[in-house]
């Protein structure tokens, strides 16, 4: 991991994201990732429930290592998932590294329809996972199908690199931005930041992306959920999405920034996706959009043109 100062003073370089291995399309489960603040009969905690079958029987397992009272922390949960009407949920609390060595707690991840993760802080939730039993059973349950939703803090941890600070904090102070390895399971190097149109994330998304222009930046609004499957994020709940592509930048002052100085852009690519329509993750665009190049382009690879002899002996002029 690597942290950086934002407060302005004192800087001695941008924030960049360490090279990570790619996962895109491999075939696997379903990851629902949250904005925060989902409430639980909306539609974006109930596209969680749908996909894991948990108002028929589908078995639920809760993790709540991000909160600063897990335990407390699950018995909230436990409670909104009652009032969803799953009718099996399970969260064990896991508070210490140690005990996410525990072998009955990947058993239950084992035989889990959904895996929830919980909101706090995603440095310390993948700092007490990363690499545990109960990270690799995770990541296996994924590869073998299972959903797993994250909301907040379990949201921004599901990418490859985690985003946190480099923000003011309650008092007014500015904390340190962090960028750091997450778990991975959403692959083609997004990033996530969530609570984004409420606590008005973008211009530190900017930032973020300007100095690492490869990575796609994904801000989720709360009770707002993108649902992945493959290379497809659908957009589902009260908010939108917004992706910061920044590979066609073509000028920025990121470094700069860091010793306080105001961001310049140019050419950076922005769009919001409302609920009801697709991201293409691979493409960086609108699904509507590709689909709309892709026939374009195989009918202009089908098109046959029959021209008349009159035409032809005209060099090529229709005869009045």
């Amino acid at each position: 991991m690597e942290r950086q100062s934002g407060n302005g003073s004192g800087a001695r370089g941008a924030v960049k994201v360490r090279p990570v291995r790619r996962r895109t399309d491999r075939n696997g489960g379903t990851l629902v990732l949250i904005g925060g603040a989902c409430e639980p009969c909306g539609e974006a905690l109930g596209a969680f429930l749908r996909h894991c079958n948990a108002l028929d029987g589908g078995k639920i397992v809760g993790i709540t290592t991000a909160s600063q009272d897990p335990a407390g922390s699950a018995r909230e949960w436990i409670r909104s998932f009652d009032a969803a009407g799953a009718t099996h949920v399970e969260i064990p609390v896991v508070a210490r590294r140690d005990q996410a060595q525990d072998r009955r707690i990947v058993r239950m991840i084992e035989e889990a329809d959904g895996i929830f993760i919980g909101g706090g802080d995603q440095v310390h939730l993948v700092a007490t996972l990363g690499g545990s039993r109960v990270d690799r059973a995770l990541r296996e349950a994924y590869a073998n199908g299972a959903t797993i939703c994250g909301t907040s803090a379990g949201a921004a941890a599901l990418t490859e690199t985690i985003l946190a600070g480099g923000e003011p904090d309650e008092y007014g102070q500015m904390q340190d931005l962090h960028l750091g390895p997450g778990f991975g399971l959403l692959g083609f190097r997004a990033m996530i930041d969530t609570h984004f149109t409420q606590r008005r994330r973008l211009q530190r998304l900017f930032m973020v992306i300007a100095q690492n222009p490869e990575t796609l930046g994904l801000g989720i609004d709360e009770d707002t959920a993108l649902v992945v499957q493959g290379h497809l994020g659908e957009v589902v709940g009260k908010g939108s999405v917004t992706f910061v592509d920044g590979r066609g930048v073509r000028f920025d002052n990121a470094d700069e920034c860091m010793a306080g100085k105001p961001l310049t852009l140019s050419y950076l690519r922005v769009g919001i996706v409302g609920a009801g329509y697709a991201l293409n993750l691979r493409e960086r665009e609108l699904e509507a959009l590709v689909r709309a190049r892709r026939d374009e382009a195989a009918g202009q690879a089908g098109l046959e043109v029959l021209r008349s002899e009159g035409m032809e002996e005209a060099g090529g002029r229709v005869k009045g």
